[in-house]
């Protein structure tokens, strides 16, 4: 570049011409001195052309030499700049678009020592690819990364090089790639090991319950009680004494207790041992003493520890017991419940249950009913139930049914025909939207998942909600019930219905086509009474027979049409044994009610010798329907909560949310394996 075509810019520039701005001023002075005195003027004259030839001189004359100090500045301190820069102590390089490293400092250099000098930044650390780089010239991306057993905080960052192949005559990148990505690297090893350090040494606050102290203690000898519960109680502080843990029993059959996260780690790698160690002491007790354990995990305070914990205990509770619940921010985890609960013959719970439910009735106008998705006979006789319940309280009652199934056809149709029910007995979700009002209470049978119900947007609407289900809660539940009524070692919700008739109305009668309804319901759900039947399933059945249920009827009413039985069949003799235990088929799907055709051939597959476990599959709708049965010897209802389902021990469903049967198979497959190598089943 010419020396004439350099200039100056910005205040350097201003600095070197105030010289000549001041001789401005001067000759404007002396302009101004000639008009006073002609003689001092003529003085002043001399003394400004003196002052212009010394600063003309000086600026020309330095000017070269200023632009020349200046030029071996930029370069000296460019060279500082590069020195500081290579010599920098956190890692630093400068990749392309596509990862390969163009340049590294000495420190990224280093972090390679005794390895082989990669190309490409992703494969020193797999997480740094391109899919990964930011997108945006004002976008970061920061993530950890680790790399020979240290772990590293990345800051990546976007350089634009608008022009750069304009300029540069040694390098060419294509104009749409005309960036670099920078990167630095933080090691934050060792304030990752503090961290994980103090999260450790966190409390977590729990709850114990023993879910069946009465039953436990009337199974065995007054004189021995004593030494029974202090055998338990001894289990149980030496069980929390071992990972260094506090134990406060606050009643007869409640503990509190106070570990570290560290402690609680080591509890959940032997799956809570506890359970099992409990259910082992024996003096001569006819019945074993199970346990239900709360833990609240991860919570900022020790109070919010303690409320999770309470919510996990009741969670534990209403799932049967027996079993340990996580909660934390993140979800609820689960261990144990593998038995069966020993079903109560107390009718206590259920009275009580009743005088509130009738109670919450009559400050209402009307009740709305709904049970779950394509209902089945026990959640339409559920519903009939209920229905009887508010209109013998006198409110009006509608019950909302969306898609009548084959297995309910008959019942339905009955009804719906009989002209002694109002034109508005059954509803579908449009509905009941437009019916649903302040003075309008809900209640909810034969489920406890909002998204399974008949209608999610009736549930939040509604101010008054009540829940009355048969299966063991999971994690997404109705919330905002104001009473909640589980009980997951009833049959079924038919025989919940059954023994809150009796004290939610005295002398309660009802048509026998009713009590059909709510019969039909334990029949279906018990295998004709072949399973989950106890005391008070029978004694319900019997309440119902001497309400005018006729079993010949029932009976004829559920007898399969000949394509159905043929689908049925078809899907026995097509089933595939898994593992020598567990029978896996799939059901036709082009017939009425494929769903509960499926669970039909579930429930034949259980007679053959040697199968422990049947799972079969349907397509229904856009999505795959599955039924899984069990007697006793599998937990089918943790293998359909891990497939997003649920239900009972012995009986349980899930669905996907897809139609390719393969997949289905193949992901149930896959979560019996996990969890016959984890020992779940």
């Amino acid at each position: 570049m010419e020396k004439n075509k350099m200039r100056l810019k910005g205040q350097l520039r201003m600095y070197m011409h105030w010289p000549l701005i001041m001789a401005v001023l001067l000759v404007a002075m002396n302009i101004w001195m000639y008009m006073i005195d002609k003689k001092a003027g003529f003085v002043m004259t001399l003394f400004v052309i003196v002052y212009l030839v010394i600063a003309g001189a000086l600026y020309f004359y330095n000017r070269s030499l200023i632009l020349a100090d200046l030029i071996q500045f930029s370069v000296q301190y460019k060279g500082i700049e590069n020195t500081l820069l290579k010599e920098l102590t956190i890692p630093y390089a400068i990749v392309l678009e596509d990862g390969r490293i163009l340049w590294k400092n000495d420190s990224f250099s280093a972090l390679m020592e005794g390895q082989k000098q990669e190309k490409y930044i992703s494969r020193m650390f797999q997480e740094l690819h391109p899919g990964v780089f930011p997108k945006d010239d004002m976008e970061h991306v920061e993530m950890e990364v680790t790399y020979r057993d240290r772990s590293y905080q990345a800051v990546l960052r976007k350089v634009s090089l608008e022009g750069f192949s304009e300029k540069e005559e040694l390098l060419q990148i294509p104009e749409e790639k005309e960036f670099f990505v920078a990167v630095s690297l933080r090691d934050v090893t060792e304030l990752n090991a503090y961290i994980r350090e103090n999260e450790d040494q966190r409390m977590i606050a729990g709850l114990i319950y023993i879910d069946n102290y009465d039953e436990v203690m009337e199974s065995v000898e007054e004189v021995r009680q004593s030494l029974l519960v202090a055998l338990i109680d001894r289990k149980i502080n030496k069980y929390i004494g071992d990972v260094d843990g506090i134990v406060k029993k606050m009643e007869k059959d409640k503990y509190f207790v106070v570990i570290r996260k560290e402690s609680y780690k080591k509890i959940k790698e032997d799956k809570f041992s506890l359970l099992e160690e409990v259910k082992q002491v024996n003096i001569g007790n006819a019945r074993s003493a199970t346990l239900s354990i709360g833990l609240g995990l991860n919570t900022a305070t020790y109070a919010l520890s303690y409320q999770y914990a309470r919510v996990a205990i009741d969670l534990a509770l209403a799932r049967g017991g027996d079993q340990a619940v996580i909660k934390d921010c993140n979800g609820i985890t689960y261990f144990g419940g593998k038995k069966e609960q020993t079903a109560k013959n107390t009718r206590v719970k259920a009275r009580v249950k009743a005088e509130a439910l009738r109670e919450f009735i009559v400050t209402k106008d009307q009740v709305i009913v709904m049970g779950h998705k394509l209902a089945d006979p026990d959640s339409f006789g559920a519903c009939m139930g209920i229905y009887r319940a508010a209109v013998s309280l006198e409110k009006k009652a509608h019950i909302v049914i969306n898609e009548v199934t084959g297995s309910v056809r008959p019942l339905y149709d009955e009804i719906a025909e009989n002209p002694s029910y109002e034109d508005d007995i059954f509803l579908t979700s449009e509905q009941a939207l437009d019916y649903v009002n302040d003075n309008t209470m809900v209640i909810v049978v034969d489920t406890n998942k909002p998204q399974m119900t008949e209608c999610p947007e009736l549930l939040r609407r509604s101010r008054m909600i009540a829940v009355l289900d048969h299966h063991r809660q999971g994690s997404n539940v109705i919330e905002n019930a104001v009473l909640s009524y589980v009980e997951p070692y009833s049959s079924s919700a038919c025989e919940m219905v059954a023994e809150v008739l009796q004290y939610i109305v005295d002398d309660v009668k009802f048509p026998s086509v009713e009590a059909d309804c709510m019969y039909a319901g334990i029949m279906i759900d018990t295998r004709n009474f072949m399973n989950r039947t106890g005391v008070r399933t029978f004694e319900a059945a019997a309440f119902l027979r001497r309400c005018g249920a006729d079993i010949t009827r029932v009976r004829k009413m559920f007898r399969d049409d000949m394509a159905s039985y043929r689908a049925k069949a078809e899907a026995v003799r097509m089933a595939e044994v898994y593992r020598k235990e567990y029978a896996i088929a799939e059901c036709p799907s082009d017939i009425e009610s494929p769903t509960v055709l499926a669970a039909q051939a579930a429930n034949e597959l259980l007679d053959i010798s040697g199968i422990k476990a049947s799972f079969v599959l349907t397509v229904y709708e856009g999505k795959i329907y599955m039924s899984a049965r069990s007697i006793d010897e599998v937990n089918v209802q943790i293998i359909a909560e891990k497939l997003g389902g649920g239900g009972h021990i012995n009986s349980a469903g899930a669905q996907f949310d897809h139609t390719n049967m393969d997949e289905a198979v193949s992901a149930l497959k896959e979560t019996i394996d996990k969890m016959i190598e984890e020992g779940d089943i």
